[in-house]
């Protein structure tokens, strides 16, 4: 699945075409809205909220949209070809110079732009976003000690934006083992910090690199890497699902996907009893 800074690239480069722009026509590939027609609006603004998009318009109407796990908007001139399936297709919009298509999108929808609280207004401040707030975000970890930090950290109400990639590399890189509990770290201003710091290096690429390092197969310290040596250690990096909180279910099916998250770790570096002492509280 995408991660924030993936979503926000995906939002500059989509506003760039697109923005200041009047539709010439609009097709939506999901049975809701199939008939909805934007042709004739300008549109105002793509912004990003984590791992959603919002295509605002002058009508006072946002199209929605979430990549989940395999979405994905390609910008195409007029005359050129999709490179793509025409099935995968969900939603279309052109301007005269600009076509952008929208493969696999897991959530196409059409709402009133001052309805947005409605989908998007769960989510914790935006790691890449003007609402940006560390002390908020560690008084949100804070509230529920017993959690599994790796958990914590993806929780989008928590903080907006990260995902995967970022809980492995964070707590590889200040030595937290993923399956500790939110009350037994000390510095978890650090960690947000450290969040922060790594999304907003990648911003403008949304390549998720961690270790500083951009040639292929250097990019990360852990995540990507089960059964290799750790690059600090050379102890073997372990792969596992993370069971998350039944609290965060509701939201996961929009935000996360499935309610278990791979983590990957390093035993050594990252020193603690791991998933064998996992302790879920699904009901």
């Amino acid at each position: 699945m995408p991660e924030g800074d993936t979503v926000f690239v995906a939002a500059t480069r989509l506003a760039a075409a697109l923005a200041g722009e009047r539709l010439v026509e609009t097709d939506f590939r999901v049975p809701a809205f199939a008939t909805t027609d934007l042709a004739g609006q300008v549109v105002l603004e793509v912004a990003a909220r984590g791992k959603h998009l919002l295509f605002r318009t002058d009508h006072g109407l946002t199209v929605h949209t979430h990549f989940k796990m395999e979405g994905t908007w390609h910008l195409y001139r007029p005359s050129e070809r999709w490179r793509g399936q025409s099935h995968e297709v969900r939603a279309v919009l052109r301007t005269a110079n600009r076509v952008a298509v929208g493969f696999r999108l897991g959530i196409v929808e059409v709402l009133s732009t001052r309805g947005e609280p409605n989908v998007i207004g769960h989510l914790g401040p935006d790691v890449l976003g003007p609402d940006w707030d560390v002390d908020e975000v560690v008084r949100r970890l804070r509230s529920d000690p017993p959690r599994e930090i790796g958990g914590a950290l993806i929780d989008q109400r928590v903080m907006a934006g990260p995902g995967n990639v970022y809980k492995s590399e964070v707590c590889f890189l200040r030595g937290i083992d993923p399956w500790a509990p939110v009350g037994s770290i000390e510095d978890l201003e650090g960690m947000v910090t450290l969040v922060k710091r790594l999304m907003e290096a990648n911003r403008t690429t949304g390549m998720q690199v961690t270790t500083g390092d951009t040639r292929r197969g250097r990019e990360r310290w852990v995540y990507g890497r089960a059964g290799q040596g750790c690059r600090r250690c050379g102890t073997q990096v372990r792969r596992a699902m993370q069971v998350e909180d039944s609290s965060v279910a509701s939201t996961a099916s929009v935000d996360e996907g499935p309610n278990e998250r791979v983590t990957f770790w390093c035993p050594s570096c990252q020193p603690g009893m791991g998933p064998s002492v996992r302790t879920s509280r699904r009901t």
